[in-house]
């Protein structure tokens, strides 16, 4: 029995939301530049989804999607989109339009009841918890907080933190905390053997990193701009 070409499986994926609050191309080319020179190893080629939910109507899609590309970003879909025109320039330039699940929830939900005002609260920052091992390949992206991995990193693997990272295992991978631009965000390894390590953009390869810290247990901050590693107590 010949077995079948092809294979149709369901997935998930660790994508970056780009949430454009402009609409005039040559804004969002220097704000995406600056962004990407902050952390270069973690967007540069990156594959995003651009939200668009808080544009006017009015938004021409073609110059808006020529600058996000000529930045090195990659368009995986867009959401956000209300537009029935956009809509089809968007479908017509062969991009997925794609709905998020906290959009559909407030769709049905506003369906059913009148909106309330939001409650007054202070924001919780929270903490992303990974107990597996890290395979190569995988990207975990931990926005807007921290990132705990209580196993090993392989090479290969990808760690991504707006926050701090810890790494409570072999870290062989690459570890990248202050993704969004946090220069007091650190990474703390029991057993550093990163490929490469950085924080807002300042990076080091495996080479970089001082013999006497290579498999030990290390914390990395920046000071002054620049890389600095000592044992961790």
């Amino acid at each position: 029995m010949s077995q079948t070409p092809l294979e149709l499986k369901g997935s998930s994926f660790t994508l970056s939301v780009l949430h454009l609050h402009e609409a005039k191309p040559e804004v969002i080319r220097q704000a995406l530049e600056d962004k990407i020179a902050q952390a270069p190893a973690f967007l540069r080629h990156a594959p995003v989804v651009v939200n668009i939910s808080n544009l006017d109507d009015a938004v021409t899609w073609q110059p808006l999607q020529q600058v996000i590309c000529e930045t090195g970003l990659r368009i995986m879909g867009v959401s956000g989109c209300r537009n029935g025109k956009l809509k089809a320039e968007i479908d017509g330039a062969g991009i997925p339009l794609l709905t998020e699940g906290k959009e559909k929830v407030s769709r049905a939900a506003s369906a059913k009841t009148p909106p309330s005002p939001p409650p007054d609260v202070t924001p919780v920052t929270k903490t992303r918890l990974i107990d597996a091992p890290v395979r190569s390949g995988q990207r975990i992206y931990a926005p807007q907080c921290d990132l705990i991995v209580t196993n090993h990193v392989s090479a290969g693997a990808e760690l991504i933190a707006d926050g701090n990272i810890h790494v409570y295992g072999m870290m062989r991978g690459r570890a990248l905390a202050g993704a969004s631009g946090d220069r007091e965000a650190q990474i703390f390894c029991t057993h550093l053997a990163a490929e490469l390590v950085s924080i807002a953009g300042q990076y080091w390869l495996s080479d970089n990193i001082p013999a006497e810290f290579y498999g030990k247990a290390a914390r990395l901050q920046l000071a002054d701009d620049a890389l600095t590693v000592q044992p961790l107590n």
